[in-house]
């Protein structure tokens, strides 16, 4: 009986089996996006930057010639509220003041829609934070406009090319 014993006890701590338990290892593997995915990422965000760049050149373009514009706006009030106007110049005046808050109006519109695009597009929701706003500056912009507040309204223009530019920067 001892002998068994012996053998038994010798077989077993010479035996290569474990009598522990083995658990299998398994690498967690997160796919790699395909090169077609990727380039489809680049051409959507490129796309989301022209846009932006587009509505910078736009923007820009209007404030240069705003600046003028205004500049006459407030000339003329001036000259009718001193009733030196002819109701000529007063009527185009008043033509130039509509036309200003409605290319201000259009503005509002489509940075609201660029705003909308970059929430709802996947690839461009990492900027959409940045974009924000800009929609509300325009439309503070449309607000000031209505109040005859020219000046103030070109100021919040500037204040939306300003955050125009930061999404471009963090696009590149």
């Amino acid at each position: 009986m001892k002998r068994i014993i012996l053998v038994l006890l010798t077989t077993l701590l010479l035996s290569p089996v474990s009598l522990a338990q083995r658990r299998t290892r398994s690498t967690s593997t997160t796919p790699k996006p395909s090169a077609a995915e990727t380039q489809r990422v680049a051409q959507v965000r490129t796309a989301g930057a022209t846009r932006v760049a587009e509505q910078i050149k736009l923007l820009s373009k209007f404030i240069y010639f705003f600046g003028g514009v205004i500049s006459s706006i407030a000339a003329v009030d001036e000259a009718v509220r001193r009733n030196e106007a002819s109701p000529e110049l007063a009527q185009q005046n008043q033509q130039a003041k509509t036309r200003v808050k409605g290319n201000i109006i259009g503005f509002r519109e489509a940075l609201d829609k660029l705003e909308i695009d970059f929430r709802a597009t996947p690839e461009l929701q990492p900027y959409y934070i940045k974009l924000a706003g800009v929609a509300s500056g325009a439309a503070t912009a449309e607000q000031q406009a209505g109040n005859n507040q020219f000046d103030a309204a070109g100021r919040s223009l500037l204040g939306v090319v300003n955050r125009l530019t930061d999404v471009l920067l963090v696009m590149r």
